[in-house]
């Protein structure tokens, strides 16, 4: 099908995007990669009387270091985030997974701010935001605010950016030494959303895990943090038990929605499943 008539802008800084966003109200959106809101658009389930296009904004794009945290602009592409030295040496997660996302040719043109402020349980960053402990910097009429990745996502589609806000960057710390990490997702093929996924970060004092973050994708109405999951492996040896007991806590917390990819019952398994695998892998990682 073909989009309803819009307006098309497009600004070339941050400020002029937030005075459109600002006059323009809610029949504004803006526009990034565009892969998840033209298709909405196509079936006519968007119809924005005004598109913003934040492609010609050179303040959003790149990659740098920032005392010990990384920042990425949010118009930084998933090709990008894999290619990048320094995000393969200081956040290497976020580069095997973004290999994961889609296929090459939407990875050239989507954005991590994209994928993440579109707020879709199904989309793999803000899982991954959430393991690295990352935040989000905002910018609006008012100036700019920093919001936590575990306090951004509401609902499907639902975040804590403003209408009338920019989602500029995306800030985490740099791995520690000894850090081991793994993103495991279950899919039907390549370029289909997950039906279950699970980001781990890790860290190990001899035997003890002195500190963990599990969360999940596509398996409730926003990316989840397992918490009680985190909390059967912090301070305690990676065995069978251990192990055992994060996966159905994280198994506890599931409310995935049922659809081709498989009904509640086996979605649920399967996020298990990525947690056992994900554990194991991240701790194999472990220096």
């Amino acid at each position: 099908m073909i989009p309803p008539r819009f307006e098309y802008h497009a600004p070339t800084s941050v400020g002029e995007a937030i005075q459109l966003l600002n006059d323009l109200g809610d029949s504004a959106k803006l526009l990034a990669g565009g892969h998840s809101l033209l298709p909405m658009m196509k079936l006519r389930f968007a119809a924005p009387e005004h598109l913003i296009d934040i492609n010609r904004i050179p303040e959003l794009r790149g990659v740098r270091e920032d005392g010990g945290n990384v920042v990425i602009g949010a118009m930084t592409t998933e090709t990008e985030v894999i290619n990048s030295p320094v995000i393969q040496a200081k956040l290497p997660l976020l580069s095997e997974a973004a290999k994961l996302i889609a296929d090459p040719q939407v990875r050239n043109r989507g954005t991590i701010g994209g994928d993440i402020a579109h707020g879709d349980p199904g989309n793999d960053h803000p899982a991954l935001a959430m393991a690295i402990d990352a935040s989000f910097v905002l910018q609006g009429p008012g100036g700019q605010r920093t919001v936590a990745a575990d306090a951004f996502f509401f609902g499907t589609y639902m975040t804590a950016l403003a209408e009338n806000e920019v989602l500029c960057e995306i800030h985490a710390p740099a791995f520690a030494s000894g850090t081991g990490w793994a993103y495991e997702k279950l899919k039907r093929k390549t370029g289909d959303w997950a039906t279950a996924a699970c980001a781990v970060v890790m860290r190990k004092s001899g035997d003890k895990i002195t500190h963990i973050r599990v969360t999940l994708t596509n398996v409730g109405p926003t990316a989840l943090r397992a918490h009680d999951a985190e909390a059967a492996l912090l301070n305690n040896a990676l065995d069978e038990s251990s192990i055992s007991a994060a996966a159905n806590a994280a198994a506890a917390i599931c409310d995935p929605a049922e659809d081709l990819r498989g009904d509640i019952e086996y979605k649920t398994a399967m996020a298990a499943q990525m947690v056992r695998r994900a554990l194991k892998a991240a701790a194999a990682r472990c220096a």
